[in-house]
């Protein structure tokens, strides 16, 4: 005798298998997803410029309790988000902006490879979800709030309509959080990828400049390997959504460690870490705690690099951590410096020990004599404040050329080395 399964069970299996393995389930998409061969063109193209697509999706489910949405309200509701998108975002980064079931809007982005772009796009969200709040509610006369979530398009196997259904989707359930069953599919999931350990390391050289001599590697994260979270983008997005960035990016750290370790590298390990997990009050224990696992590793090999652009006034613990962290050992590097006055001020206010430039003052900088010039000045500030320079994302001789004729420290990208499995450790010259 077969057991009764309940309904609600088998409905939230087959929601479950629908989002992660869209194309076994094509009648279910939306004739908007197949039909707009424009929408699917321009996020294909972006994708094979090496470009990251972000889908922000807004929940308008909530938006008035009191009665239906007329297509009057709804027209002007389409052109308020048009108007507050436009004056907010650069044209460039903007896709397009999609309404798919008449109670939601899908703004897709495109977003630069080389910038931090969970920080980017958080911060486009919620800017656009206050100022759009705040006219709405001028014009309904009531408070009117809406819920927000993004999630990344990862091509993977899926064709390029899956992928951005599967990202619409998740996005969606982001949005809707606890009262929708994907939403708690996706807490779940990340949560079990995270307690159980489920990432991998990859680490990329950091080549001294003059000597050709790999001196550091920088730790990158991946997930569960041909999961919908093998992307760092898409785990890191859905742990910050679910508030699990903390514990993950502990995850990061007491794995590099343990990396560390086990391929005997006395060389300098780079660690992102944001700053929201900087500023957390128990951080610094945390980190010690993690330490004393590993009686191998000094302290001193550590360098933890902030990756994203928010002032340190707004995490009230982050300053005194960072004051701990070094009398621990540590290092501190800033991110992304040259990409916006932001990085700039994150210097003044960190006075770090490692200056990291980014790649989008690097590329071409040998056809442009302003890079060059800008480049001279950031080297400048790095001496004023006693740091140490590494710059980004090399991918030709000619830019090594340039780093190397402005005496800068070090340098990385693939150039030198994709990232790759960290070695069992002994010097070696970089052709």
């Amino acid at each position: 005798m077969n057991p009764i399964v309940p309904e609600f069970i088998t409905d939230y299996v087959l929601n479950w298998s629908k989002l992660f393995y869209p194309s076994r389930h094509l009648r279910f998409f939306p004739p908007q997803f197949i039909i707009r061969n424009p929408m699917a063109e321009s996020v294909s193209r972006s994708l094979k410029r090496g470009e990251q697509v972000a889908v922000i999706v807004f929940d308008l489910n909530s938006l008035s309790k009191s009665e239906p949405i007329k297509e009057k309200e709804m027209n002007i509701i389409k052109e308020t988000f048009e108007n507050v998108i436009r004056q907010t975002v650069e044209d460039r980064k903007i896709l397009t902006l999609q309404q798919f079931y008449g109670r939601d809007m899908a703004l897709f982005l495109r977003v630069e490879q080389y910038h931090h772009e969970l920080a980017e796009v958080e911060h486009y969200m919620y800017h656009l979800q206050e100022t759009i709040q705040c006219k709405l509610s001028g014009y309904f006369m009531e408070q009117v709030e809406f819920n927000t979530g993004y999630m990344f398009i990862e091509k993977n196997d899926y064709s390029i309509n899956e992928a951005i259904y599967l990202a619409y989707q998740q996005a969606l359930a982001m949005a809707q959080k606890r009262v929708d069953s994907e939403f708690n599919c996706l807490k779940y999931e990340v949560g079990r990828i995270i307690d159980e350990q489920q990432i991998s390391l990859l680490s990329q050289p950091i080549i001294n400049v003059s000597t050709k001599k790999v001196e550091a590697w920088e730790i990158l994260t991946r997930g569960p390997k041909r999961t919908s979270y093998e992307s760092p983008l898409a785990l890191f997005a859905v742990a910050r959504q679910i508030n699990k960035l903390y514990k993950l990016e502990l995850l990061v750290l007491e794995k590099a460690l343990q990396l560390v370790t086990e391929k005997r590298c006395k060389d300098k390990i780079f660690i992102n870490v944001t700053p929201m997990t900087l500023g957390n009050e128990n951080f610094v224990n945390d980190t010690k705690s993690i330490f004393s696992k590993f009686a191998d590793i000094d302290a001193k090999q550590i360098v933890f690099e902030i990756t994203e652009r928010e002032s340190i006034e707004k995490f009230q613990h982050l300053r005194g951590n960072l004051k701990s962290l070094r009398k621990e050992g540590c290092m501190i590097a800033v991110d992304d410096t040259g990409a916006g006055y932001a990085n700039l001020q994150m210097i003044s206010e960190v006075m770090p020990d490692i200056i990291k430039i980014d790649r989008s003052l690097i590329e071409k900088i040998d056809q442009n004599k302003v890079k060059e010039t800008m480049l001279k000045g950031l080297l400048l500030i790095a001496r004023e404040t006693g740091s140490l320079v590494v710059a980004e994302g090399i991918e030709t001789e000619e830019e090594a050329t340039v780093l190397a004729r402005n005496q800068v420290d070090f340098a990385q990208g693939y150039f030198y080395s994709k990232p790759r499995i960290m070695p069992v450790m002994k010097p070696f010259m970089v052709n």
